[in-house]
């Protein structure tokens, strides 16, 4: 009995197969790339002669399965309809147009490219040939012109550019080696496939050598010229692929930049992934590690895209300006290999230690702000700014989106509670301050989660509808946070209003200058960069150069020491933007007159007094209009800037251009 079991145990084991014929099969059917199906059987060659037992044995195996798993051929099928893509977008964000409408743009690219009709000319002089050829490429959805002669080809050749040329080479006056040379002549990428009853060894070498893709000797099969024409234009596609610049979301946190990821994935129809770029510091991050290391895994891209199924997701590489770098090495610049449309088709992860294609994945990054971005990163990117959102702007989305969702994640009945207009408004203005959403989204979810507590107390058989208004509101949620900065100000001496920006959005600054006996010491405070510093020297220095056109004293530098302070000395503050408003706030001081409080300036000056255009003119203007600012006063060289700004901006806002510190001064000082 026992002599049978044994016997009964060896034979099942026979019928078992082995790890390395599983791994095989799964090879095969994973029908790899012919450089990575070379490596494959060498690397399972190799293992079938190790012992199971050696640790290259469970590297081998794990490599292998890793290999077979990864999807080198499958691919979601693009969603190619630009209506369906600007509806996703409409319904998923409110405003953005410009965003949108860029990003509508480089979807109408990819899908122009990706849905390109091929064109082919047949040039032969048998009538039943061309309609025959004319017929099958049509069905194929081709675009066929048909040539009965080589003359009318190189007509026909002159005139359009085609994909393809099926000629035959025996011809009266022009042959076809005649049209292959011209078609070449015009645009090397044609592929020229010649038929022909007359084939002869010598005959196809010399169409060879003059460019010809194909050589196929008469009677042929259709299928066989059909199959060729697909495997020569499947080259051309590629080539083709859309490889525009990698799209990058820069703007402050909360204006939906990950969202408008998503919904670009949704409206192509493919799958996103999100990888968090903040904080790595290992370059193994991308590239992955070598399989001999113990636990080696490959980078996260591809690790993501084995997890996904497919190679040609939307990945979202966010928060691009967050990277760290190390002694592990320097992850930002291994993402130069990546996001290179001329590099990514071969992508080398370490691990996998052959070629990925990377080119058909959409990438998208994110950022904040773009400083802390490498250059020659920042190159391969093409920037779409996202200012933030306008308070008329937050309180569609709030009334639209962000309430009714927290009302369902609340549980409360929408057709019972609302916010009235009112009550919307004052908490955007009075329970918020940014440029985006989230803190919004925050206070409306507060009120909701309170709303609920209440209504556990009371009788559900009274059904009253319930309307929050300003009064609820503050009941809710206690006094408002937040206040004009306008609203209780004075004009002041030596005081004047300034705009900065931050990664966070625009925000207004207050410049106070003050003066005490001395010797013409000037003393910064405040948490000021180098670049703020130099620009306060340099508005002292041009009034100290010009006291005679701006009516000061020259004794008054002599005698007196000077002290610019910038409020809020925690937060550090850096930028050529506030010389403006450095240099009005020392004229108003020296000469004192005090300074409009209700009027916001930015822009560089020079020593000669030239005024520069700066930045983030959009985020800077909507920060003014929060705070309650009535006039803004920018540089001439941003005008083009305010043809961006949203309307309810421009109409509530007095914007002065001035090219000269002369024209400012006698409008801010009183």
């Amino acid at each position: 009995m026992q002599i049978f079991s044994k016997s009964k145990k060896e034979e099942e084991k026979k019928h078992i197969p082995s790890e390395v014929a599983q791994l095989r099969e799964a090879v095969i059917r994973a029908k790899l790339p012919e450089h990575a199906d070379k490596i494959a059987f060498r690397e399972l060659e190799r293992l079938a002669k190790s012992n199971p037992a050696s640790a290259e044995y469970t590297i081998g195996i794990n490599y292998i399965d890793y290999l077979a798993s990864l999807p080198w051929n499958r691919m979601t099928d693009d969603h190619l309809d630009i209506g369906q893509a600007a509806a996703v977008l409409d319904e998923a964000h409110f405003g953005l147009d410009k965003i949108k409408e860029r990003i509508l743009e480089h979807l109408a690219v990819r899908i122009l490219k990706m849905s390109r009709q091929y064109t082919i000319l047949v040039v032969d002089d048998e009538k039943m040939t061309r309609m025959n050829l004319e017929h099958v490429f049509t069905k194929d959805g081709y675009m066929v012109r048909t040539a009965e002669s080589g003359a009318k080809a190189l007509e026909f050749l002159e005139l359009y550019d085609f994909d393809v040329v099926v000629t035959d080479l025996k011809m009266e006056q022009v042959d076809g080696m005649n049209v292959l040379e011209r078609a070449k002549a015009k645009n090397p990428a044609t592929a020229v496939i010649i038929i022909t009853g007359y084939a002869t060894i010598p005959v196809a070498i010399d169409a060879m050598k003059k460019g010809s893709h194909h050589f196929l000797a008469k009677p042929f099969k259709l299928e066989d010229i059909r199959a060729t024409i697909q495997k020569t234009l499947i080259h051309k596609k590629e080539r083709l692929e859309p490889r525009g610049p990698i799209i990058c979301f820069n703007g402050p946190p909360g204006t939906g930049k990950t969202s408008l990821g998503q919904s670009i994935a949704r409206s192509l129809g493919r799958k996103f992934i999100h990888i968090s770029m903040a904080g790595m510091k290992d370059e193994a991050e991308i590239r992955g590690h070598r399989r001999s290391y113990v636990g080696a895994l490959p980078g996260r891209i591809i690790q993501e895209i084995r997890r996904i199924g497919y190679r040609n997701p939307v990945i979202m590489l966010d928060e691009l300006d967050k990277i760290g770098q190390d002694f592990r090495g320097d992850p930002a610049s291994a993402l130069l290999e990546v996001l290179d449309p001329e590099q990514n088709a071969a992508f080398t992860d370490h691990y996998l230690d052959m070629p990925f294609d990377l080119s058909q994945i959409m990438f998208i990054a994110t950022a904040n702000t773009v400083d802390p971005v490498p250059g020659p990163l920042l190159d391969r990117l093409e920037l779409i700014n996202l200012s933030g959102y306008t308070d008329e702007e937050k309180e569609q989305i709030a009334a639209h989106y962000l309430i009714p969702e927290a009302f369902e994640e609340a549980g409360l009945l929408i057709a019972r509670y609302s916010f009235l207009p009112d009550a919307i408004r004052k908490m955007i203005r009075g329970y918020t301050r940014e440029a985006g959403l989230r803190t919004l989204k925050r206070q409306v979810q507060s009120v909701c989660r309170k709303l609920a507590r209440k209504a556990l107390n009371e009788d559900p058989k009274q059904g009253n509808d319930i309307r929050i208004d300003e009064e609820m509101l503050e009941t809710l949620l206690g006094l408002p946070k937040y206040h004009s900065e306008m609203a209780e100000l004075k004009d002041r001496i030596g005081v004047t209003t300034g705009l900065a920006w931050t990664e966070f959005g625009g925000q207004i600054i207050f410049i106070e200058a003050t003066k005490m006996k001395g010797t013409g010491q000037l003393i910064l405070t405040g948490s000021l960069g180098s670049v703020m510093k130099e620009s306060a020297h340099a508005a002292l220095s041009y009034i100290r150069s010009h006291t005679d056109s701006l009516d000061i004293r020259e004794t008054f530098f002599e005698q007196h020491d000077l002290h610019i302070h910038v409020p809020a000395g925690a937060i550090p503050k850096d930028g050529p933007s506030a010389g403006i408003t450095i240099l009005i706030a020392l004229i108003s001081l020296i000469r004192d007159l005090p300074a409009r409080r209700n009027m916001a300036m930015t822009g560089e000056i020079t020593l000669s007094g030239r005024i520069l255009p700066v930045g983030g003119i959009k985020e800077k203007l909507m920060a003014a209009r929060r705070a309650g600012v009535t006039s803004v006063i920018i540089p001439a060289k941003n005008a083009a800037d305010i043809e961006d700004l949203p309307i309810d901006i421009r109409k509530d806002l007095d914007i002065i251009t001035f090219e000269e510190p002369e024209e400012i001064i006698g409008q801010v000082l009183i």
